[in-house]
């Protein structure tokens, strides 16, 4: 009812009241850019990619944890040994720990590193002397520094963001890809209605024009083969209207179940009535597919995750060294208060190191074959962009031309309607045959379907256009949608 509710609001607005049951290509492709599973797989899936950047932008922000462990328990016996003769005992112990640690941790994509500033207590509680112990580090200032180790955050912060950019083109474009198709299958359910109608046209028309043939025949302007023929005609247009009808259900059908509309009965498709004159170059068309579309930026990642491969593989090659270091306050003391009062400096620094002496070459080869991938990327990119080119500029062409094609056959169109009428007004004064009156009868039939299929094409390509561009070359703007709105609805 919600569905269909919309369908009423979007006719009223665009015909009022009187035309509230005619539904247009313009408001089909509005209804299936809402309501459709393909619209709403792309919204899902473009939510999944928002989320993702978010969380990648997240970790560029300082991160604050607790963590701790809390009542751990513990009565066994241990290992001690005795600092002036060495000896090992095993003694009882009947201990209970608690620690909390506070930490904020900030990640340095530039660096690599990641710094943290600490405040940490421990408790331990000896039950066997009746002796509690606390351990605290009021503040500590910690750095981690990899040298020469592979910096994943640095390249993250290059192509996170172009991935949240493709995203929303891939979007835009899975819009117009749901507009294509839309197209597509309101022209055929255009076609379907068409024929079917016409067939109904066409019964009648014979149904009189048999009729009358009965009188010319008893008159004896007419053969019995013509009559004959006339009938035969009859019958055959009365199985057509049959299969016609079932062609168009099954049409009309498949549109509004992509639309994701049920009730649908009282619903009547209306054909644009002409072609929207557009100028367009093939250039122009490049360079707003160039600029518009996800292709680039697809290539770009491409580029760009090859020569990530290489950099972690260079960087896993050789000595790898670290550098730790903290500075701060530390206290012991058998009381909570002691613990925070006359504090110790507290200062860590140090490098350590890892550096393979042999590995049979498997590091050296690993870069050699990110190599040779970063290599074959740059082949595949320029493979990709000629046939990319060539693809816009065809579809370009394609366009151009479809406008004239489209007037040429409504003009066909017309032609062989005048003509037909004035075929069966010659065949009711016994002028023509029953021959030429199904010539021009096919003729008719023939024309109108062309100049559908005309207009289904035309449409056809200029969505197409625009999915390939992202551009709306009839309002001279650039495609582009809420995308926290998209983000914020709930389905």
């Amino acid at each position: 009812m919600r569905k269909l509710l919309y369908i009423y609001c979007l006719m009223v607005m665009t015909y009022g009241k009187v035309h509230a049951q005619q539904l247009t290509l313009t408001n089909a492709i509005r209804i299936s850019q809402e309501n459709s599973f393909d619209a709403k797989l792309a919204q899902f899936q473009f939510t999944a990619d928002y989320w993702t950047y978010r969380s990648f932008r997240a970790e560029l922000l300082p991160a604050v944890n607790l963590s701790g462990g809390l009542m751990n328990f513990n009565h066994s016996r241990v290992e001690a040994r005795d600092a002036e003769t060495g000896k090992i005992n095993y003694v009882d112990n009947n201990s209970m720990t608690n620690n909390l640690m506070l930490s904020v941790d900030q990640q340095l994509p530039s660096l690599g590193g990641t710094l943290s500033l600490q405040s940490y207590l421990n408790r331990l509680d000896q039950f066997n002397y009746d002796l509690k112990t606390y351990n605290s580090q009021p503040l500590r200032l910690s750095y981690t520094q990899p040298l020469r180790s592979y910096n994943a955050l640095k390249w993250q912060k290059k192509i996170a963001p172009k991935e949240y950019e493709r995203a929303k083109k891939v979007y835009l474009e899975g819009m117009e890809s749901v507009a294509i198709q839309t197209t597509n299958l309101f022209f055929s359910a255009i076609t379907a209605q068409s024929n079917y109608n016409q067939d109904v046209a066409k019964l009648e028309d014979l149904t009189r024009l048999y009729d009358i043939s009965l009188k010319r025949f008893e008159l004896g302007t007419i053969t019995k083969s013509d009559i004959l023929q006339l009938e035969l005609s009859k019958l055959n247009a009365k199985v057509a209207v049959t299969n016609s009808r079932i062609q168009m259900d099954n049409s009309l059908f498949s549109l509004f179940s992509y639309m994701g509309v049920r009730d649908y009965q009282q619903v009547r498709l209306i054909p644009p009535s002409n072609v929207t004159d557009i100028t367009v170059t093939e250039n122009d068309i490049l360079s707003k597919a160039l600029e518009n579309s996800s292709h680039q930026i697809s290539q770009d990642l491409t580029l760009l995750a090859a020569k990530q491969n290489l950099a972690s593989a260079k960087s896993a090659k050789g000595i790898q060294l670290q550098l730790n270091g903290e500075i701060g306050f530390n206290q012991t003391a058998d009381n909570f208060s002691s613990a925070y009062s006359h504090l110790r400096d507290n200062e860590i620094v140090g490098l350590t190191l890892a550096m393979p002496i042999f590995d049979w070459g498997v590091k050296k080869g690993r870069v050699k074959v990110a190599q040779s991938k970063l290599e074959l990327a740059k082949t595949q990119i320029e493979r990709a962009e000629e046939e990319y080119v060539q693809n816009i500029r065809q579809q370009a062409l394609q366009f151009s031309f479809q406008a004239e094609q489209c007037r040429t056959s409504m003009r066909a169109q017309d032609i062989s309607k005048e003509r037909y009428e004035i075929t069966k007004k010659r065949f009711e004064t016994g002028t023509v045959s029953v021959t030429e009156l199904n010539t021009a009868m096919q003729e008719q039939e023939t024309a109108k379907l062309q100049y559908i299929g005309q207009l289904q094409l035309y449409w056809s390509y200029y969505y197409t256009l625009r999915k390939a561009t992202l551009y709306d070359w009839v309002d001279r703007r650039n495609l582009t949608a809420d995308f926290d709105k998209i983000v914020k609805r709930k389905f």
